[in-house]
């Protein structure tokens, strides 16, 4: 067993762990299996490094749960939150099966050799193939259906780690007219801007979208080094990582030295409602294709629904895009401690684009948003 020593952490405990082996009990699956990534962290607070070697939590519906780790990295899990949940740890040797201990200890919990395997959504290839190589009767699946169902649903202390996060990224989007000015590209506004976000409370950058101009019509466009001229638009979005993990997502659009011309001032102006509407719609029992019907339909009657190309929002947690995702043809009713963005846009091919992105949480009786600052188009001075 791993000894005591651990920091505890108020994110993590061994409650996630029961209730993976709860859910999966209940839908039929005989084992969880998950490798570093955010699922790992989430079950048990260890933020393992992806690589070749072996390292998997395993959870299965009878039994004690079990860290498999490279001995040479058992240290790391004695030092990480995980070390004060009580988890067996099977560390294995350099000249050890990892996978076929793993396959042993299962088959001694559940008395049998496991048939469904649930591995997360991002296991490497060669560590499923490894699993299934090792267990040659059983299936291979994806254990989304178990872990989403926990991480969809926020507890109080994420959804503060949210609210910081949040925080922190409307701090760099309040410092913009320090760096988006006329005559610069967007490299060198992209470059500040991830120093900001680091400067402002995050322990990472995750990405900083600088959309100047036609680029702006680019949803996902990486930095280039197109000069800002005077009266472009400037979508904005950008995020980053918070020292427990949790994840920031805000996008806000500029006009840089000039002013919008009418038409823009009118769609933009249809763009805002689209997103307060969709907010405002966010409530427990309300599904997700209805957000995104909401957004959608202010878009499309005011004649710019062609322009509005990708689903209305993502959930948000230790991954910037996870479950539950608002969008057409998802049913999920919303829950209260659900997260995820509202980001409604319009994209002009060839001229520019604009969006509007807030992370909210659905509450008991309605909806909290997580970022401030003004939602209507910032001028800035060239």
């Amino acid at each position: 067993m791993v000894s005591g020593a651990a920091p505890s952490s108020p994110l993590v405990s061994i409650d996630r762990v029961r209730a993976a082996r709860a859910v999966a009990d209940e839908v039929g699956v005989d084992v969880v299996v998950v490798t570093p990534g955010s699922d790992l962290r989430y079950l048990c607070g260890y933020d393992a490094h992806a690589m070749e070697r072996l390292t998997a939590l395993a959870v299965p519906r009878r039994g004690e749960p079990l860290l498999v780790v490279p001995r040479l990295e058992a240290p790391m899990v004695e030092a990480s939150p995980a070390g004060a949940l009580g988890l067996e740890v099977l560390a294995w040797d350099e000249t050890d099966d990892p996978f076929a201990r793993l396959a042993d200890a299962l088959t001694a919990r559940l008395g049998s050799a496991p048939q469904r395997v649930a591995v997360g959504n991002r296991t490497w290839a060669e560590h499923a193939l490894g699993i299934q190589r090792a267990l040659p009767g059983s299936t291979l699946e994806l254990a989304a259906p178990v872990v989403d169902r926990l991480r969809m649903v926020k507890t109080p202390a994420e959804v503060e780690e949210l609210a910081l996060a949040g925080a922190a990224i409307d701090r760099v989007h309040a410092r913009m007219g320090e760096w988006l000015r006329v005559g610069r590209t967007e490299a060198e506004v992209g470059a500040d801007i991830a120093a900001a976000i680091l400067a402002e409370g995050h322990v990472g950058v995750d990405f900083t979208i600088v959309g100047s101009g036609p680029n702006g019509a680019s949803p996902h466009h990486e930095l280039s080094d197109r000069v800002v001229a005077a009266g472009d638009l400037v979508v904005v979005d950008i995020g980053g990582e918070t020292a427990t993990g949790y994840r920031s997502d805000c996008t806000r659009t500029y006009v840089v030295g000039g002013s919008a011309d009418a038409e823009t001032a009118e769609w933009y102006a249809v763009l805002q409602r689209a997103q307060e509407a969709a907010t405002a719609a966010v409530r427990p029992g309300v599904t997700c294709e209805q957000i995104d019907a909401v957004a959608r339909e202010v878009i499309t009657e005011a004649g710019w629904g062609e322009q509005f190309i990708h689903r209305t929002g993502h959930g948000i947690g230790l991954d910037t895009h996870e479950a539950p995702y608002v969008v057409a043809g998802n049913d999920l009713p919303l829950e209260p401690g659900m997260a995820f963005s509202v980001e409604p846009g319009i994209y002009l091919a060839g001229r520019c684009g604009a969006r509007i992105e807030d992370i909210v949480v659905c509450t008991d009786d309605g909806v909290r948003t997580l970022n401030e600052g003004p939602r209507e188009l910032v001028e800035l001075p060239g």
